[in-house]
């Protein structure tokens, strides 16, 4: 009975032995997982989303460093905290464990960039467009949509996805993390100041993001 023991607990040994040299994620707290790293350049197909059907992205035309993918990524920030990195064009979301979710992007064209602190107060699926009126002055053909806003689809500027960014006062800082039908824009400055994404990583980044004051998105130039 000893030896018949000994010999399971020996297997049960090196079966967590394997399980530590997994390149599968590794669970910490509830809800949270350590994940290896990864580039997932095979999530950019059609999607059929709330009856949307997003189009494939020829993700072999956008550098590979733009790929979604997750890294190695060294940070004092809590997990869930989402860090946009200006001049390299990249948007992180901290994940436990010294990794992240790294993403390219689309940010502000020179006199529109921006930095600082803010939170994501709320998030929208397939959301309506409402351009500043600094926009419309700068671009007459968008002033039919200041008030009465573009409705969701293919064409809109926000994409399938938006979250909402608020300063600590609670006051709209009118700039968005977005999802955008211009795929080739990112990496590049192009925007009005606002976040933008492929619409594929906007709904992965999406589903991880809860909005409130405890997630803080930093804004680095």
């Amino acid at each position: 009975m000893r030896f018949r023991n000994a010999f399971m607990l020996c297997s049960l040994a090196a079966t967590l032995a394997l399980a530590g040299c997994s390149t599968g994620p590794v669970s910490t707290t509830p809800g949270e997982k350590v994940a290896t790293n990864q580039i997932f350049s095979d999530s950019y197909g059609a999607v059929e989303d709330h009856g949307y059907a997003l189009p494939a992205i020829p993700i072999s035309k956008v550098d590979q460093r733009f790929h979604r993918q997750i890294v190695d990524y060294a940070t004092k920030e809590r997990p869930g905290t989402i860090i946009v990195n200006t001049p390299n064009r990249f948007l992180y979301y901290v994940l436990p464990g010294g990794k992240a979710v790294r993403y390219g992007i689309g940010v502000g064209k020179a006199g529109f960039a921006w930095e600082g602190r803010a939170y994501v107060a709320w998030k929208q699926e397939w959301p309506t467009w409402h351009p500043p009126k600094e926009m419309a002055v700068r671009k007459p053909d968008v002033a039919q949509y200041v008030e009465k806003g573009m409705g969701p689809g293919l064409r809109n500027p926000l994409g399938a996805r938006a979250m909402y960014l608020f300063n600590d006062e609670g006051k709209d800082t009118l700039f968005r993390i977005h999802g955008s039908p211009e795929w080739s824009s990112i990496g590049t400055a192009a925007s009005s100041g606002c976040i933008r994404m492929i619409n594929q990583d906007i709904i992965d980044l999406y589903a991880r993001v809860r909005p409130g004051k405890n997630t803080r998105v930093i804004v680095q130039q």
